[in-house]
């Protein structure tokens, strides 16, 4: 497991504390959890991006996508016995892994989650990047007493 070590980085910046913790987050991935159910990232357009996992033979109601503060959480828990037309169903071969999973994603403070389907075994979550106008680049005029700057001069006190 390898180190990284963010201070030098961290003293030039502010506000940015929390791309420590994802670090340390990174760090403490499982390898055997963290391939399934695979799933891509994908970028939309200029604020669009959309989450795909692929969670073939789970049904709607078997998955649960869950947001809260900056982490969107997707849960399946398969059904305890596979039951067909009233009779249950036994397995000669399972090569489709229908185990339960959690997999979770730090969203930035700007994106929100607008909408999620499942079609043909793959799981779409549709995410947009909504940046509020007071957090977008503004130009910040630099006053002087030369461009008419405010000056205030102290006024005398009567005796």
């Amino acid at each position: 497991m390898r180190a990284f070590d963010l201070s030098p980085l961290l003293r030039s910046s502010v506000g940015f504390d929390h791309v420590n913790r994802l670090f340390e987050l990174a760090n403490r991935v499982d390898e055997t959890t963290a391939s399934y159910p695979p799933y891509n990232i994908e970028k939309r357009g200029e604020d669009a991006y959309r989450i795909t996992m692929a969670v073939a033979g789970f049904s709607e109601s078997e998955l649960d996508i869950t947001v809260k503060e900056n982490s969107l959480v997707v849960t399946g828990k398969a059904a305890e016995q596979a039951v067909e037309q009233g009779e249950p169903v036994s397995y000669l071969h399972r090569g489709i892994a229908r185990r339960a999973f959690e997999r979770r994603f730090e969203l930035a403070d700007t994106v929100k989650v607008v909408g999620a389907e499942l079609k043909d075994g793959l799981l779409h979550i549709a995410l947009k990047r909504e940046v509020p106008e007071a957090k977008k680049p503004r130009q910040i005029q630099i006053n002087t007493a030369a461009n008419g700057g405010t000056v205030i001069e102290a006024q005398p006190k009567a005796a």
